[in-house]
Order: C-alpha cells, then sequence, then structure tokens
C-alpha cells in the first residue's frame, strides 16, 4: 500500500515537473499566458534567452512564435495602373516578430498577421500602382516600384503597431490578363506591321530618287562623253587631212600610189576572187605595170 502510495506521488511529481517546465530554442520565441492573458516573453528580439524556463503548472500556456524570417505569398489580384490598364500582380512580403506581447495583443497567430498583412499590402499595392503607367511596371522597372510599395507598407505597419517588421517586399510579376494581353499584342504587332510598311515605303522612295538621280548623272556622262569624243575624233580627223593634204601637196604622184597600195591590202585577201573590167581605175597601177 505504501509502496503503490510512493509511485502515485512519485509519478504525481514527474507530471507537474514536466508541465512547470517549456523548452524554447534559438529559432523560437515564446509568450508565458496566465488564465489566457500574457504575463511574460521569452527569448524575444530584445531578451533573448533560449533553453529551459519554467511556468507555473495548470495555470500557465506557453505560445511558440517563430523568430525567424516569416514569409507569405500574395494571391495574385488585378489592380488599375493610372493609365485605366488593369494588371495581374503577384507578389510577396518578408517579416518578422519583433514584439510577440504585441503581435498577440493585435493579431494573436502567424494566420491573423497574414490576414492583416495581405490587407495592408494590398492597399499599398493598388495605391502605388494606381500612380504609375502600366508601361512603367510591365518594363521591368520593378526597384523603385518595390521600395515605394515597402515604404507604404511600413507605414501601415507602423501605424497599426503589429509587433512585427517588414524586411522584405517583392513583386515576382506584373503582367497584362491573358484576354487583354492579347488585345495588347495584337495592336503592338499591327503598330510594328505599319511602322515597318512606313520604313519600307521610305526606303523604295529613297531608292527610287537614288536610281533617277544616278541614270540622270550616267546619261550627263555619257553625254559628255560622247560629245568629247566626236571632238577628239573631229580633231584626229582634221589632223588627218591636214597630214593627208601636206602629202598630197609634196608629192601627188607617190601619195597616190601610197594609197592604192592601202587600198588594195583592203581590198584584196588571199584566196578572194575579184571580177572588175580590164580598164578599172582600182588596179590602174596593176595594169601600168603590165604595159611595161
Amino acid at each position: 500500500m505504501i509502496r503503490t502510495l510512493v509511485l502515485i506521488i512519485g509519478a504525481v511529481a514527474i507530471f507537474m515537473g514536466l508541465q512547470s517546465v517549456f523548452t524554447v530554442n534559438e529559432r523560437e520565441q515564446a509568450l508565458v499566458l496566465q488564465f489566457g492573458e500574457p504575463v511574460r516573453a521569452v527569448n524575444s528580439p530584445t531578451n533573448p534567452d533560449p533553453g529551459l524556463h519554467f511556468k507555473a503548472p495548470f495555470i500557465n500556456d506557453v505560445l511558440i512564435f517563430e523568430k525567424r524570417n516569416v514569409e507569405f505569398d500574395m494571391r495574385p489580384e488585378e489592380i488599375q495602373a493610372s493609365d485605366q490598364v488593369r494588371l495581374v500582380v503577384d507578389a510577396f512580403l518578408r517579416y518578422r516578430i519583433v514584439d510577440p506581447l504585441r503581435f498577440y495583443q493585435t493579431v494573436r497567430n502567424e494566420a491573423g498577421a497574414e490576414l492583416r498583412l495581405r490587407s495592408i499590402m494590398d492597399d499599398s499595392l493598388r495605391g502605388v500602382i494606381a500612380s504609375i503607367p502600366s508601361q512603367d511596371v510591365i518594363s521591368g522597372q520593378r526597384a523603385a516600384l518595390m521600395e515605394r510599395v515597402q515604404a507604404a507598407v511600413d507605414v501601415q505597419v507602423a501605424n497599426q503597431n503589429l509587433g512585427i517588421e517588414v524586411i522584405d517586399v517583392r513583386i515576382l510579376r506584373a503582367d497584362l490578363p491573358q484576354q487583354i494581353a492579347e488585345r495588347v499584342f495584337q495592336r503592338m504587332r499591327s503598330e510594328r506591321e505599319q511602322e515597318a510598311a512606313r520604313i519600307r515605303a521610305e526606303g523604295d522612295q529613297q531608292a527610287t530618287e537614288i536610281r533617277a538621280d544616278a541614270d540622270r548623272q550616267a546619261t550627263i556622262i555619257e553625254a559628255e562623253a560622247r560629245a568629247e569624243s566626236e571632238r577628239v575624233r573631229g580633231e584626229g580627223d582634221a589632223q588627218r587631212n591636214a597630214i593627208y593634204a601636206a602629202a598630197y601637196n609634196r608629192d601627188m604622184e607617190f601619195f597616190a600610189f601610197y594609197r592604192s597600195m592601202q587600198s588594195y591590202e583592203r581590198a584584196v585577201q588571199e584566196g578572194t576572187p575579184i571580177v572588175i573590167p580590164p580598164d578599172s581605175e582600182f588596179f590602174s597601177y596593176f595594169s601600168q605595170q603590165g604595159g611595161q
């Protein structure tokens, strides 16, 4: 009987001892509650103290919170830019709990924090994107945009005093909705085709002008060359005639003989039959030689 009683007392003591201690590792922080009301924080960022801790059994409860950065993704939302174009924006946010007591008092847990931060993020994204044209968002100028969004989020988080610190805000994607994107791409394609047609037309016009100018210059050059050749040929003919006249005046008989020999050379080829009357002047020198 006594042994059984000792075993029961020992078991109760062990159970009470287990209910009186809890462990918090370096990646966690805890909040000790007494009848549902927070009484102290353990291993908070301002007072790090990981390890074994004590609490009143059955009176105190312990809530464990993440001490590392916490991330949650926003659902893709359609947001209207300043030029009335609707964009599908997908973003995420990282934060950490810096005051577990205030965190518990305002949002209770991470699920409550996500609900509050989702509302803050949605409001900040809509406010910032509504002030800039869609092209600035789509074209990839995200750094300045994300800085503005984070600044807006920081202001609301600070005003609401949620016990958290926003580490980073990122926009993963900002695109046109599918049905709008197709219309925009079609319009862009049409604009590019019109631009290409305009450039081709200008190129054709310039090519025509260049060809016409080249033809005109070629005609002028050919005419000038032809005139120059006629002038040179005329000068040559004049010089030839002058030389012939000078030669004729010096020895008319020899000049006539020389010209006849040139004519024979040009007209009479080997094996070429020539039929002429005996008294033809063409072979007058041959007949003279035959007479002698």
